[in-house]
């Protein structure tokens, strides 16, 4: 929130018969019983003040806050930080490395979670520990889905082929940009039900422009949707391209050649394949279908718990990554053509032991409204 390291942090010891221990900010300690097996966990304050109290005597609601807290543990002198207080959560981390008799080992750091502001002081907090830099080990780790994992980006994927067929259901010349992604938004807030929808976010395009201006759609407008829904964290990543009518002949000529690229693609891709030779044959099949020079950075990434949508690893040229067994991928052909529109044509794919399973229901075909 403040581009902070510090408010939570796991230690994972090495050794499996060793347990676990999680710090974890205290206004969030009781859900986060309810949804992890670790029993050690250790809270640090977060500035927001809160207490539980479990009868209420409304002659006397004060004491019975003051006797929460004390039943918490709190002292005389408590006091909250203005946001939260790395060192501390630090010191928790070296106290469960004391407790475990590791705190002369060697732990691995998910560097890329920490500035260069943070480092000096996670490095001082916990001496003797010698740190490294774990950041592709975890990265590896996030890369294959737990069962769990997967059942959570099924669900998000859902949801938005939802919204995205209520988008394209309700096109018609004279809606607007906003009017398309307010559209998405309400039903999406519709249908979520019991689901723990954590967020939802869009990049939608109408006509010309690829980047989302509000523009009025009038036919023969090229609509670009690139959407995913946040279940409990895990963001899905799907998109599709529709036109308003029937498309023009340059149009067809972009799309035709994106669909080229993405089968092709897709008919290679599969557990054990290389993901950079997935990205060459389908940059090499879509520079065939006329687009002589095009060429793209990636072709899809990683799905998961991150930050942002796109997680390591890339289906990009340069890729280690063998397609494995658990993996959930976004396969997207996109293609932003100022003047002409936004194109793309997105899956969200779970890798198994005996291919791919196309996790999306909706046709990758141009749609014609």
């Amino acid at each position: 929130m403040w581009r902070q390291a510090g408010a939570v942090a796991v230690l994972i010891p090495a050794d499996p018969t060793i347990p676990e221990a999680a710090i974890v900010s205290d206004l969030f300690v009781s859900s986060f019983k309810e949804t992890s097996h670790i029993t050690d966990i250790r809270s640090i304050p977060l500035w927001v003040e809160t207490a539980t109290i479990t009868s209420l005597d409304a002659t006397d609601v004060a004491k019975a806050i003051s006797d929460s807290w004390l039943l918490e543990g709190r002292t005389t002198g408590f006091h909250r930080p203005t946001t939260f207080d790395p060192t501390e959560c630090w010191r928790q981390i070296r106290i469960a490395l004391r407790d475990r008799n590791i705190e002369c080992g060697k732990v691995g750091v998910e560097l890329s979670a920490i500035s260069a502001r943070d480092y000096e002081g996670l490095i001082s907090s916990l001496l003797p520990t010698h740190l490294s830099d774990a950041t592709e080990m975890a990265a590896s780790l996030r890369m294959v889905k737990s069962e769990n994992e997967i059942s959570l980006l099924r669900q998000a994927l859902n949801l938005s082929e939802v919204g995205i067929r209520t988008v394209r259901d309700t096109l018609a010349p004279g809606i607007s940009r906003d009017e398309l992604s307010a559209l998405w938004l309400s039903t999406i807030q519709a249908q979520k039900g019991q689901l723990p929808l954590t967020g939802v976010w869009d990049f939608i395009s109408v006509g010309t422009n690829p980047w989302g201006s509000n523009t009025v759609a009038q036919h023969s407008d090229i609509v670009k949707m690139d959407v995913g829904c946040v279940v409990r964290g895990y963001s899905s990543d799907c998109a599709r391209t529709f036109v308003i009518g029937q498309p023009t002949k340059s149009q067809k000529h972009i799309y035709d050649g994106l669909l080229a690229g993405f089968n092709a693609g897709m008919a290679i891709l599969g557990p054990g394949v290389a993901l950079s030779e997935v990205h060459k044959v389908t940059n090499d099949t879509i520079q065939k279908s006329g687009l002589d020079f095009f060429h793209r950075g990636h072709f899809g990434h990683s799905l998961g718990l991150g930050p942002g949508t796109e997680e390591w690893p890339f289906i990009s040229a340069d890729s280690p990554v063998l397609a494995e067994d658990g993996m959930v991928l976004a396969f997207e052909c996109p293609f932003y053509i100022n003047g002409l529109g936004g194109f793309i044509i997105e899956n969200q794919l779970l890798i198994t032991k005996d291919g791919v399973e196309n996790m999306n229901k909706l046709s990758i075909e141009l749609y014609s409204a």
